[in-house]
């Protein structure tokens, strides 16, 4: 079995609405809380970095698939929205959508545009942040093929 270990560095001066900084690997930004939730909103946020995290994750995996699979890829893009829920002062993450683009060269063949339908699905289940928020985060697809 193999381990990997990611650390981050926080430095926070003190008060909610001050702004940090965070350091973790290629990871440096200032963060505070976000303007949606009356912060400062300078850097970088939770909430960004949740969706940042589980939107990388996402198009990482799907292009891993696609690839493996030798699937004829002529371009991918992704879109995602986080849905933030504020009741009665309780901040919950409620959902994340994924928006993937997938376009597959001309030269596919129809049972290709098939393998491609089911690694969209696929990719969502077996990313690794999609897994870590399963049963906290509802998760949504809605692709464009």
């Amino acid at each position: 079995m193999a381990e990997h270990h990611f650390h981050l560095k926080a430095d926070w001066p003190g008060g909610r609405n001050r702004d940090g900084y965070i350091e973790a690997g290629n990871l440096q930004t200032k963060i505070s809380i976000p303007t949606e939730m009356n912060g400062p909103g300078i850097g970088t946020n939770p909430d960004e970095m949740l969706l940042g995290a589980a939107a990388t994750c996402y198009v990482i995996t799907l292009a891993a698939m696609i690839e493996h699979a030798k699937l004829p890829l002529k371009e991918m893009s992704l879109e995602s929205e986080g849905i933030v829920d504020v009741t009665n002062g309780v901040i919950t993450y409620k959902k994340i959508i994924h928006k993937p683009s997938v376009t597959l060269q001309e030269d596919a063949l129809e049972e290709d545009d098939r393998k491609l339908r089911k690694l969209i699905y696929k990719a969502e289940k077996s990313c690794m942040i999609s897994r870590a928020l399963r049963g906290n985060v509802e998760m949504e697809l809605q692709p464009n093929i």
